[in-house]
C-alpha cells in the first residue's frame, strides 16, 4: 500500500482537540519538523503531547506552546523553554515529568501491549507518589504503567512508499518506539525512495506501524547549544 499524501497539512488533517499526540526528537534532533509546523498552522488545541521535551521557547514544539494548543505535556526535561517555565508556574499548563529511561519504557510497553512493569528508578522521590510499590528480591521497585497516543508523528531519513522507515544516528531517539504506541503513526522522511529499493535488514521501524507518510522539505535541522569556544585541547 502507498502510504504517502501530498502534504504535512493533509495529514494531520484529523488530529482534532484534546488529543494525545507522542512526538519523536531528544531536544532539537530528529524532531518531525514539517509535521509541528503543519499542526501549528492547523490550530488545534487541548492537545496532550508526549516527548522527551518541548523544544526550546521557539523552535520544536515551542511554538504550539506559544499558541496555547497543548494543555499538558508528558516529558523527562524542560530545560530550555522559557514559556514552559512560565505556563508552569502560572499553572496553565499540566505537566507529568517521568525520568527519561523510564519514558522510553512506558512507550516501548504501550507499542508492545505490556500492561506495566517494575523499575527502581523513582523510589523514595516525588516520582513515586501514589504510584504502588512492590519489594522484589529485597529491593523496592515502582509499576509504572504504559503510555500510547492516539497520533504519533516521527521523523525519519529514509522511507518507502510502503511507510518503511530508516532513522540517522542521534535522530533515531526516540522516534521507533513512539511510531509503535500510537493508533495513527504519522511519518515525514527526508528521502522518500520506491518499494522494494531499502535493505531490509537496514530498516528500523516497518512500514506495518505507519498509517500516512510524507516527504519532508526545508529542514532547518536547528542547534540547541553551539559550541563557541575550542573544546580542550583544540587550537593549539
Amino acid at each position: 500500500m502507498n502510504k504517502l499524501v501530498e502534504s504535512a497539512d493533509a495529514a494531520v488533517a484529523d488530529i482534532g482537540d484534546g488529543a494525545t499526540v507522542m512526538v519523536g526528537g531528544f531536544g532539537l534532533c530528529g524532531n518531525p519538523e514539517n509535521l509541528i509546523a503543519a499542526l501549528h498552522r492547523r490550530g488545534t488545541k487541548g492537545l496532550t503531547v508526549i516527548s522527551n521535551n518541548c523544544g526550546t521557547t521557539d523552535l520544536g514544539l515551542g511554538p504550539l506552546l506559544l499558541s496555547r494548543q497543548i494543555r499538558k505535556i508528558v516529558a523527562s526535561y524542560v530545560g530550555e523553554n522559557k514559556e514552559f517555565e512560565r505556563q508552569y508556574l502560572s499553572r496553565e499548563l499540566e505537566v507529568e515529568l517521568v525520568p527519561q529511561g523510564t519514558l522510553a519504557e512506558r512507550i516501548r510497553a504501550g507499542g508492545a501491549g505490556i500492561a506495566g512493569f517494575y523499575t527502581a528508578t523513582g523510589v523514595g522521590t516525588q516520582v513515586a507518589e501514589g504510584k504502588e510499590t512492590r519489594t522484589i528480591g529485597g529491593r523496592e521497585y515502582l509499576l509504572e504503567l504504559p503510555l500510547t497516543a492516539d497520533f504519533a508523528l516521527v521523523h525519519a531519513r529514509r522511507a518507502d512508499v510502503h511507510g518503511n522507515l530508516v532513522f540517522r544516528m542521534t535522530a533515531r531517539n526516540f522516534n521507533p518506539v513512539m511510531a509503535t504506541a500510537a493508533r495513527t503513526t504519522i511519518a515525514e522522511a527526508e528521502e522518500v525512495v520506491a518499494a522494494g529499493e531499502l535493505d531490509p535488514d537496514r530498516i528500523h521501524t516497518p512500514g506495518i506501524f505507519v498509517q500516512r507518510l510524507v516527504r519532508g522539505a526545508g529542514y532547518r535541522k536547528w542547534i540547541e547549544r553551539r559550541t563557541v569556544r575550542p573544546r580542550s585541547g583544540e587550537g593549539r
